[in-house]
């Protein structure tokens, strides 16, 4: 909590020293929401860099959460349940965006993070968890990560130019419409898939897993949700196809990757189509992917524990092996300030979930509304609904007492987990964002035997 009001108090005094109003810039497709704003600290920085300052682009955030719930009903506890008691954690995180031109179409992307703090329950117990913010291995001191760290080369291929604005992570550039990009180096997957215009930045958008992702895909990532890899994208007017290929961590959740470059890796392939009804925006983008890593195979560890007696042992049936998937992410603009947004994934459930969370089949849908109906026009209120699902041999794996990546209560008398997920973006200043979130959970860990659970939070973003 120290460092967020270290970085409000930052931001203040160079706004006072300045005495310059923060230019305001347009924000990309994938934060539509969150107000980009140029750092006060570019204002002092003109007189030195003079010209040189068009070739960088440097923001700056910092986002606290304080999220927790009361008791609920649970006819069991298991090794990797939500707690069913009282609890509140909290979580920060704090984020410089450094971008800088290295020669015409050439950048280099830099992004130091400093996270702090615990998920509810060890971020544990809930398929879809309800805290974006919150990784799968929480930090009680300050933990440093290069969580980004990557060249990006655009190459023209002619035609009609498009204006890029500086924004988080893109210097401003003129470029051509019809163009290839490709990054190479660390960063996060999903920076470049399956985004959504209303339901991707847990920071100042919806916080549950299954609304701002698509669970169904196990995106590759570290244990704090970012791998190493290639992307290359070529743009036209109303299409970009993406294809991306990553490392995958050396075990589950882990922080290491694996090194046997032909044997571990996730690879997907995305269409994005972008079309308008009447004066309306719209985007749907359409993926598949293949992960291969040195997985566990559900059917065979539930078969030899039911011929043995033993306890169900995923890891004993580890070896290097596929899992398949897809999804598709929708987002359109119902009017000038209402946008509804869709999300489907599956995959085929056979292997362990290696990377991001236990869902085998997943749907969500929502609502976003801007607050120009009530004088408030960058408020936002989200609105959102999410099923997941296990397939069969998941199913069967939990019911004798498996567990994995996120969830595993002993014992399971399955359903699908349900959540709702509604919240109130109040823009304080441009500088600062409060929200208060609500969600309701049914059937926690796919357990009908545990829940349901609300689950309350106050969520600070402060971004220069």
């Amino acid at each position: 909590m120290t460092c967020l009001f270290g970085s409000i108090a930052l931001g203040q005094a160079m706004r006072a020293q300045t005495n310059t109003e923060v230019p305001e810039y347009p924000s990309s497709k994938d934060q539509a929401n969150r107000g980009s704003l140029e750092n006060p600290a570019v204002t002092g920085l003109q007189n030195l860099l003079s010209a040189g300052l068009n070739d960088w682009s440097i923001f700056t955030e910092a986002t606290f959460i304080d999220q927790g719930h009361g008791g609920f009903p649970a006819a069991y506890h298991g090794p990797n349940s939500f707690q069913n008691t009282r609890e509140v954690e909290r979580t920060f995180s704090y984020s410089l965006y450094l971008d800088r031109r290295l020669w015409r179409g050439g950048e280099l992307v830099f992004n130091p993070e400093i996270f702090q703090g615990h998920g509810l329950s060890e971020t544990l117990g809930v398929a879809g968890f309800p805290n974006g913010e919150a990784v799968k291995s929480g930090f009680p001191n300050f933990r440093y990560n290069t969580s980004r760290l990557f060249l990006r080369h655009v190459i023209g291929l002619g035609g009609e130019k498009d204006k890029l604005e500086r924004d988080v992570n893109q210097v401003s550039e003129e470029v051509d419409v019809n163009r290839l990009t490709l990054s190479v180096g660390k960063f996060s997957a999903n920076d470049f898939f399956d985004g959504n215009t209303y339901a991707h930045d847990p920071r100042t958008q919806f916080m549950n897993w299954s609304l701002w992702e698509s669970t169904g895909w196990d995106y590759p990532a570290d244990a704090v949700g970012f791998t190493s890899g290639m992307v290359v994208e070529w743009n036209t007017p109303n299409t970009t196809l993406h294809y991306g290929i990553f490392l995958e961590p050396n075990q589950p959740n882990g922080f290491t990757m694996d090194m046997h470059l032909a044997k571990a890796h996730g690879q997907i392939l995305q269409h994005d189509y972008r079309y308008k009804s009447g004066s309306l925006n719209g985007t749907v983008r359409s993926f598949a992917y293949w992960n291969q890593a040195n997985m566990g195979n559900f059917a065979r560890a539930t078969e030899t524990a039911t011929a043995t007696g033993k306890p169900v042992d995923i890891a004993a049936t580890r070896a290097y092996r596929s899992k398949v998937g897809f999804g598709v992410s929708w987002d359109q603009e119902l009017a000038t300030n209402l946008g509804a947004f869709a999300r489907i994934s599956w995959n085929d459930g056979r292997s362990e979930n290696w990377a991001f969370t236990q869902v085998d089949r997943s749907i969500a849908a929502g609502l976003s509304v801007k607050g120009g109906g009530w004088n408030r026009p960058d408020d936002v209120f989200g609105l959102g609904i999410a099923v997941d699902g296990l397939s069969p041999e998941q199913r069967d794996y939990l019911a004798v007492g498996g567990t994995g990546l996120i969830v595993g209560d002993g014992a399971l008398r399955y359903h699908t987990e349900q959540i709702l997920e509604t919240y109130y973006a109040f823009q304080a200043q441009k500088w600062l964002q409060l929200s208060i979130d609500y969600q309701y959970i049914r059937n926690p860990a796919y357990n009908a035997d545990r829940g349901p659970v609300s689950i309350y939070a106050v969520r600070a973003h402060v971004q220069f």
